[in-house]
């Protein structure tokens, strides 16, 4: 007579009659996950301006990353794989015009809860030497808590005059 413990035994056995074993020279390394390196942001002051100008050099192309985002998204953001939920184009602005109109901008998009957004910028050929918004935004988004990452866009949606921003959405104030 046939055990339960049998019976599973032999139940088990025919569902895996047709498995074959997989030969592995090694498991997988453990991999000790890292823990995010906290930003450490000085808490916010309403009265200090929001975009302090810094002196940041840029070349041609702009790349910014926060500690703790993942290689994929910032890889999938370079490339263009995340949708854009809004634009903002800056270019032929002054300066004492694109600093506001940034802010309301991200503001806005903070509020509604958006992820990815582009800026354009322009490639300061209007500008003389230096492309003059290219290096402030580049410089303002630097210093926004709420930017997680931003990037040059691919040619073929702004290439170096404009910039795909990853927002955080734990940030709802801007």
């Amino acid at each position: 007579m046939n055990t339960p413990a049998d019976d599973d035994d032999n139940a088990f056995r025919e569902a895996m009659g047709d498995v074959e074993r997989i030969d592995v020279d090694q498991p997988d390394p453990y991999r000790r996950r890292r823990r995010p390196v906290p930003l450490n942001l000085p808490v916010g002051d309403e009265d200090k301006d929001e975009f302090a100008d810094l002196n940041i050099e840029t070349g041609d192309f702009l790349e910014f990353r926060r500690p703790g985002i993942q290689d994929r998204v910032f890889h999938d953001l370079r490339r263009g794989l995340i949708e854009t939920d809004g634009s903002l184009d800056l270019h032929g602005m002054r300066v004492h015009e694109a600093r506001p109109a940034l802010a309301r901008f991200l503001g806005h998009s903070f509020q509604t809860g958006r992820r990815c957004v582009r800026i354009i910028h322009g490639k300061g050929r209007g500008s003389g030497s230096q492309p003059v918004l290219k290096q402030k935004v580049n410089q303002w988004l630097r210093q926004h808590e709420g930017i997680l990452a931003f990037v040059t866009a691919p040619r073929w949606d702004g290439g170096t005059g404009a910039v795909y921003v990853l927002l955080s959405g734990k940030f709802r104030r801007f």
